[in-house]
C-alpha cells in the first residue's frame, strides 16, 4: 500500500462523533459538582489514532448547528485529521455522558436519537476522497443509527470496491441501537465486500453463529471473503487469521483506568502498520500497544500514543529524562 519515496496513502472514515461529558471523579452523577467536556466517536477515534501514528486520515461527519458541533469539528481538526463536516441546522449534535459509578465500573448514556450524525447521507461523503484513499474504514455503529446511515455505508463500500480501495470493517455492536438479528444480517452483507474485519468474540457470533474458539470464529468470518480477520479479546489479547496464517497477540499488562476507546485504538494501530506495509505480527503488536495506551487515561482517545511513545510501556524507569 505504500511505496518508498512517495507520500503515504491516506485512510478515510466516517460516522457520528458526539460531545462527551464525564464526571471528574467516581460517584453518582447526580452528586457531581463538575463535568469535563470532550468528544467521542468510534470512527473519529480511529482517525485520530492513525494520525498520531503518522498516517494521514480523513473523517467525514454531520453535526448540528450548535456549540457542540463546533467543538466536535474543532477537536478533530486540532488532532491533524482532515475533517469533512456537514452542518445540519435541523438536528442537534449528539451527546454522551460517562458516569464512573465506582473506580472500576462506568455507565455510558447516549442522547443521539434524531441527532445530526444519524442523518448522514451519501451526499455527505466525497466519492473522490474514497476513490483516492488507500483504505476506507467503517464501523457497525454507523449502520445502526438509521436506514439513511445504512444506505450511506453501503454506498461508500460500493465506491471503494469500484475504485480498488481496501475496505476495513469493525462490527462495533451496540445493543441499544439495534437487535442482534438485524445486526447479524447487515454484518453478513458487508463481510462479502470487506478486506479487513475486526470483531469481539461475542460480536463475531452475531454474524456467524457460536464458535468453538476465537480462532474458529475467525475461520467462519474469513469464509465470507475477508483476507484479514482479527478477533479482539480485550484483556486476553487478540487472535487473527491473516492471508491464511494464524496469529495470537497477547495483551499488554496494564492497570486499566478507562477501557472505552481501547478497541478503536487497537484498530488504529493495526491499520497504521498495514498502511506502512508492515508484517502481520508487527501490525498486531502495535495494535496491542495502542489499545493498552487508550486504557491508561480517562477519555475515549486522549491517551492514544504517538509513534515515538510506543516503547514507553517497556520503560524500566518511572521518570524519562
Amino acid at each position: 500500500m505504500s511505496v518508498p519515496g512517495t507520500p503515504l496513502p491516506y485512510v478515510v472514515t466516517f460516522g457520528e462523533t458526539m460531545a462527551l461529558m464525564r464526571a471528574d471523579r467516581p460517584g453518582p452523577l447526580a452528586h457531581a459538582s463538575s463535568l469535563s467536556l470532550s468528544i467521542g466517536g468510534s470512527e473519529s477515534n480511529v482517525a485520530i489514532g492513525l494520525h498520531r501514528l503518522g498516517i494521514p486520515a480523513a473523517w467525514c461527519g454531520r453535526v448540528g448547528d450548535d456549540s457542540l458541533g463546533v467543538l466536535v469539528e474543532r477537536e478533530i481538526r486540532a488532532e491533524g485529521v482532515d475533517a469533512r463536516v456537514t452542518v445540519d441546522p435541523a438536528a442537534p449534535t449528539g451527546l454522551m455522558i460517562k458516569e464512573s459509578r465506582t473506580s472500576s465500573v462506568q455507565r455510558v448514556t447516549y442522547y443521539r436519537n434524531g441527532s445530526a450524525g444519524s442523518r448522514l447521507t451519501p451526499q455527505d461523503i466525497d466519492e473522490n476522497l474514497i476513490a483516492g484513499a488507500g483504505l476506507l474504514h467503517l464501523s457497525g455503529i454507523t449502520a445502526a443509527l438509521s436506514p439513511g446511515c445504512q444506505d450511506t455505508l453501503r454506498h461508500a463500500v460500493a465506491v471503494a470496491r469500484t475504485a480498488g480501495t481496501l475496505v476495513s470493517f469493525d462490527f462495533n455492536y451496540r445493543g441499544n441501537l439495534w437487535d442482534r438479528d438485524t445486526a447479524g444480517e447487515f454484518y453478513r452483507d458487508i463481510l462479502v465486500q470487506a478486506d479487513i474485519v475486526f470483531a469481539g468474540d461475542d460480536e463475531a457470533a452475531i454474524a456467524v453463529g457460536a464458535g468453538s474458539s476465537p480462532a474458529d470464529l475467525a475461520d467462519k468470518i474469513a469464509a465470507y471473503g475477508p483476507r484479514q480477520v482479527v478477533i479482539k479479546l480485550g484483556g486476553e489479547g487478540a487472535v487473527a487469521l491473516i492471508d491464511g496464517e494464524r496469529f495470537h497477540q497477547a495483551a499488554v499488562p496494564i492497570h486499566a483506568l478507562d477501557t472505552v476507546g481501547a478497541g478503536d485504538a487497537f484498530v488504529a494501530g493495526y491499520l497504521a502498520e498495514l498502511v506502512l506495509g508492515r508484517r502481520p505480527g508487527e501490525r498486531l503488536e502495535t495494535a496491542g500497544r495502542t489499545g493498552a495506551f487508550a486504557c491508561l487515561v480517562p477519555g475515549d482517545w486522549e491517551g492514544f500514543p504517538r509513534r515515538h511513545e510506543l516503547g514507553i510501556l517497556d520503560a524500566q524507569e518511572s521518570v524519562i529524562r
